[in-house]
């Protein structure tokens, strides 16, 4: 088929300048992240409204032409990459970046899915309030990819992750119809809550432009703590305590290992927490409405409590900002300081978390067993179940032999995964990196029912074809 009336249509809609069909234009929009994948557009259209979102995706269902919704790009499973056949359009959504409404009342914030997300954390705290999502990427990462994959991050121990932030959405559907579904309620019991169907679901069911979110009072302390520890067990046993003692207060719980650290130092100047290197570590932040002192001296009591009844070896609290910064340093600098150490195969996981430190143990054996050698980088969100459980090549090893091993070590872990009754995907998605996978591991009723309601929402296969499903 002639593609020129197609692009002419687009052309149109969105104006010429927003079309992008030369390779060195389309290029930036056609590479994952990772660069694990890499496809040929037959053009990338930018529309700046939801009105010409729903245009374009009538004229591409019109010709049935496959859709790819994308936002920053940032994605680490290919979900928002084409494919290499020349016959996709992508849809970035980056143009669509307005604060519609703050409603400081309601505690919502209405935002169009191309804000970046720390544009949106800016907004919510010049009211005065906080969006608590928080991830790595929030400087580029938008918000509509955030809602696609269902987004997790540092807070969601006790925010909860993208899902439990929204309470409306506005969404293109593969028809090019606009479900209007921008409510700021947090009851409404009438009926299937459809906007759970486009969260999480990486652009396979519809175009979500826009989106009702919840804010929260904002934070007026902080204080910031990195926990020496034994093992896994005893981390989850720290994770006890600082909840029974501090209750909601506890906002983040992030567990690495003695190699992150010795990572993160070796690439990055972070000065190490302690004098002497200890086998795991435990970050973990308190956060209160309350300003002053009180957060700090219920944190050092805590831990205090805690390195007395020898559920941990040591700890260093953060006397000021930068102090902070600091510690936050150890933990958030991790996969850059793996990056530079060489490929490595990542794992994003999720396991009840009252069997982290059984899996940890288990899975650890089970790999080294099959891989002798191999460097475990674990580290992740432990306070709500999620490690990212990641497998490097032995210390001076063949780096490509072990990459072509990739399969059997993925094997390995999500059997083990699956056998401790976790996720082989807790925040990153499926994309084209798992899709495959996945099978291994639904049950064929459960795949079934989700390429059912796949085929109600977009019977002609259009919204990105070769995802999820």
């Amino acid at each position: 088929m002639d593609p020129a009336p197609l692009l002419a249509r687009l052309s149109a809609i969105v104006g010429p300048a927003h079309v992008l069909t030369a390779p060195d234009e389309t290029q930036p929009y056609a590479t994952d992240w990772r660069r694990r994948y890499a496809g040929k557009p037959l053009a990338v259209v930018r529309p700046a409204t939801t009105a010409e979102v729903a245009a374009v995706v009538q004229r591409c269902a019109e010709t049935r032409t496959a859709v790819v919704p994308q936002g920053g790009n940032t994605g680490l499973c290919g979900g928002a990459t084409p494919d290499a056949s020349g016959k996709q359009v992508v849809v970035s959504l980056s143009r669509m970046h307005r604060v519609r409404a703050l409603d400081q009342i309601n505690n919502t914030i209405t935002v169009e899915a191309g804000c970046v997300l720390a544009n949106l954390q800016r907004a919510a705290g010049e009211a005065d309030r906080l969006f608590p999502l928080s991830l790595a990427a929030e400087g580029s990462c938008e918000i509509g990819g955030n809602l696609s994959t269902n987004a997790g991050g540092v807070q969601v121990l006790r925010y909860g992750n993208t899902r439990d932030l929204v309470l409306g959405l506005e969404v293109v559907l593969p028809s090019g119809e606009i479900w209007e579904g921008l409510r700021g309620l947090r009851k409404d019991n009438t009926g299937y809550d459809l906007k759970q169907l486009f969260i999480g679901a990486e652009g396979t069911l519809g175009i979500i432009t826009a989106a009702v979110l919840k804010l929260f009072p904002k934070p007026r302390a902080h204080a910031t703590a990195v926990a020496a520890l034994r093992t896994p067990r005893d981390a989850l046993r720290l994770l006890e305590h600082v909840q029974a003692h501090c209750g909601d207060r506890l906002t983040a719980f992030e567990l690495f290992s003695a190699i992150c650290v010795a990572l993160v130092r070796k690439h990055f100047n972070v000065p190490a927490p302690f004098a002497a290197a200890h086998p795991q570590y435990v970050l973990l932040e308190l956060s209160d409405t309350q300003a002053g002192a009180g957060v700090g001296e219920l944190l050092e009591s805590t831990l205090a409590d805690a390195i007395e009844s020898g559920i941990a070896l040591d700890a260093v609290i953060a006397t000021s900002g930068a102090q902070a910064k600091q510690l936050w340093a150890l933990r958030e600098n991790v996969s850059e300081a793996q990056a530079a150490e060489g490929p490595n195969i990542k794992h994003d996981i999720s396991i009840p978390i009252s069997r982290i430190g059984e899996f940890i143990e288990a899975t650890d054996a089970r790999v080294a067993a099959a891989f002798p050698g191999v460097r475990m980088v674990t580290f992740g969100h432990v306070g709500d179940g999620n490690l990212h459980y990641n497998v490097a090549h032995p210390e001076g090893g063949d780096e490509a032999a072990f990459l072509a091993r990739m399969a059997e070590v993925n094997r390995v872990v999500h059997d083990s995964v699956a056998a401790f009754g976790g996720s082989i995907s807790a925040e990153h998605g499926l994309g084209q990196y798992k899709r495959g996978e996945i099978l291994r591991y639904k049950s064929p009723v459960e795949m079934e029912l989700m390429r059912s309601i796949k085929r109600t929402l977009d019977p002609l296969g259009i919204m990105n074809p070769g995802k999820v499903l």
